[in-house]
C-alpha cells in the first residue's frame, strides 16, 4: 500500500455546525480537505477558543476518537473524555482538532496517519502553533501512542487513555484493523509491530500519560503498563493512572490530570496537585 505522508495544498470546506455540538466556549467548524494520500474527501472539527486570535501564538490538541465512532464523538458533553479534552483546551487557550483519521474504524492506519500528519501541516500553515499535543480514548488512546512513536517529531506530549501499545497481541477489533492495516497479523507483522508504541519506547521522547483499567476486557492493560515501565526505567516523562476496579473507561479528573502532566512537562512549568511526583510515576487506586 503507498502512503503518502507529506502534505500539498488541498481545498478545505467548512460547513455550519448543528447546535446539539455547541460548546459556547469555542467556535465550532466543520472542515472536509482533499487527502493528499488517496485524493478522498475526508474530515476533522476544529474548535477556536472565543476571541481567538489568529496572529497569536497557540498550543494544539489532536483528540482521536474512540472505535465505531468519528469526530464528533468528543465534540459534545457525552464523552467524559471529550469533555475533558474541550476543558483542557479551553482553559489554556488551545486550538482543538478531532478529526476522523479514517472513522469510523481507523485504528492508525497508513491512511489515518497521513491525514494526520496534514491535518498538523495545515493547521501550521494557518496558525501560528506552538505545542502540539495529541491524545485519545480506547482506539484513540492506542493511535495516539501509535502516530507518537510514528512521528515524534511532530508531537510533544501524548496522552493515552484505555489504550494498547501492542497490536500483535491485541485479539479484539481483528476485522477493522485489518481493514485499516491491510492484512492480517500474520500476512503483514511488520506493519503490526510498527504501529505497537511498546516496541519504539525510545522513539517516545516526549511526555506520556496513560490512564489503564484492571477490569477492561476491550482494550486489556498490560502492554501500556509495561511500555510505561520501560519509560519510567528510561528516565522518560511519564505519568500513569491505573485504577484495578474499573472496566473500559476513565475518570474525568484522571484523564485531566495526565493531559495536564504531558502539557505541563513539555512546557516546564509545575503540575498542580503532583509537586510530590518524579516525572515518571504511577499511580495506583
Amino acid at each position: 500500500m503507498r502512503v503518502c505522508t507529506s502534505c500539498f495544498p488541498v481545498l478545505f470546506i467548512l460547513a455550519a455546525v448543528s447546535a446539539s455540538y455547541a460548546d459556547d466556549r469555542f467556535v465550532t467548524e466543520d472542515v472536509a480537505f482533499t487527502a493528499a494520500c488517496d485524493g478522498t474527501t475526508q474530515r476533522y472539527v476544529r474548535l477556536l477558543p472565543q476571541g481567538f486570535d489568529a496572529k497569536a501564538k497557540h498550543h494544539l490538541l489532536i483528540a482521536l476518537h474512540g472505535h465505531g465512532s468519528d469526530r464528533w464523538q468528543f465534540a459534545d458533553g457525552k464523552s467524559p473524555t471529550g469533555a475533558t479534552a474541550r476543558d483542557v483546551a479551553a482553559e489554556r487557550g488551545m486550538i482543538l482538532i478531532l478529526p476522523d483519521y479514517r472513522a469510523k474504524t481507523s485504528w492508525m492506519g497508513p491512511q489515518a496517519e497521513a491525514d494526520v500528519c496534514q491535518i498538523i501541516a495545515e493547521v501550521k500553515k494557518q496558525y501560528v502553533v506552538d505545542k502540539v499535543f495529541l491524545c485519545g480514548g480506547s482506539m484513540g488512546g492506542s493511535s495516539a501512542l501509535t502516530f507518537a512513536a510514528l512521528h515524534p517529531e511532530l508531537i510533544d506530549g501524548v496522552a493515552s487513555m484505555n489504550g494498547t501499545a501492542n497490536h500483535l497481541e491485541y485479539k479484539n477489533f481483528q476485522d477493522a484493523i485489518i481493514a485499516s492495516y491491510g492484512g492480517t497479523k500474520q500476512e503483514i507483522p511488520e506493519e503490526y509491530k510498527k504501529r505497537s508504541a511498546e516496541y519504539w519506547p525510545e522513539r517516545l521522547t516526549m511526555p506520556v500519560g496513560i490512564t489503564a483499567s484492571g477490569q477492561d476486557k476491550s482494550v486489556p492493560p498490560e502492554s501500556v503498563l509495561r511500555l510505561a515501565d520501560v519509560l519510567e526505567k528510561m528516565s522518560r516523562p511519564v505519568l500513569v493512572i491505573y485504577r484495578q476496579e474499573m472496566g473500559h473507561a476513565s475518570k474525568p479528573e484522571d484523564v485531566k490530570a495526565v493531559l495536564d502532566f504531558v502539557v505541563d512537562q513539555a512546557l516546564r512549568t509545575p503540575v498542580p496537585g503532583l509537586k510530590n511526583r518524579s516525572a515518571a510515576g504511577t499511580v495506583n487506586d
